[in-house]
């Protein structure tokens, strides 16, 4: 913890002359994207995983009609066309698990009020006029919905929406072009339709965890949401 609190003082410093009193969330902000380069080789397999999954979607079609009667047979077909392809169902899940550490990590640090048996400094730190280790909840149990710090989280709370509408209609395109709920490939699993309903909508949770958070975990959320935006752009074309 005390490793990292210096690590954040010191980006602040190097940023202070551009972002002033900002700075500490500059300094957020660019942590979460030097995490977000560091697993963009696995974001990379991922996509490229999406790609041949897609690709082999006319061969499952195949086993589905075959199999259509053995649910079970019909699975094990799927799961030897992805290990005969190399093809990995759970790719795509990595690089959003290999954040959580990092996120947890601010969230720690942005939630003590000490570190290393001293006061925790980076509490002092604001995004405009709102505290980094503050919540929405504080905003508004200071009517300051209208105010900077309430514009603040507009402005986050606007973007995540952004993002999340995008995804929730490619959740909802992805999921009609596989025919329902996918599992290994493809096939329908009975008694999860109401979970294919569902997943377009799990999008929208980002914007809970960014009213509920510290304000600096808000900033990783965020930056870290629009990154996926960008690079499913350029990735997943």
């Amino acid at each position: 913890m005390s490793l990292f609190a210096s690590l954040v003082e010191r980006l602040a410093d190097l940023l202070q002359p551009l972002f002033h009193a900002s700075a500490a969330a500059a300094a957020i902000v660019l942590f979460t994207a030097l995490v977000r380069l560091l697993v963009l080789p696995l974001s990379r397999a991922a996509a490229r995983g999406q790609r041949a999954r897609a690709a082999l979607r006319p061969r499952v079609a195949e086993l589905r009609e075959k199999y259509r009667k053995d649910p079970e047979r019909l699975r094990k077909a799927v799961l030897e066309l992805h290990t005969e392809e190399k093809v990995s169902p759970l790719s795509g899940c990595l690089p959003g698990l290999l954040q959580l550490p990092a996120f947890f990590l601010l969230y720690r640090l942005f939630s003590s009020s000490t570190i290393g048996g001293e006061g925790n400094g980076l509490l002092g730190h604001r995004l405009l006029a709102a505290p980094l280790g503050g919540r929405w909840a504080d905003v508004l149990a200071d009517g300051q919905v209208f105010g900077v710090a309430g514009l603040v989280y507009v402005a986050l709370f606007a973007v995540v929406a952004a993002v999340a509408t995008l995804n929730f209609l490619r959740a909802k395109r992805s999921t009609a072009e596989s025919g329902g709920v996918a599992v290994g490939g493809g096939e329908r699993v009975p008694g999860l339709g109401a979970v294919s309903k569902a997943m377009p909508f799990m999008s929208y949770f980002t914007l809970v965890t960014v009213a509920v958070v510290p304000l600096a975990a808000a900033l990783y959320v965020v930056t870290s949401t629009a990154w996926s935006a960008v690079e499913r752009v350029v990735l997943y074309r």
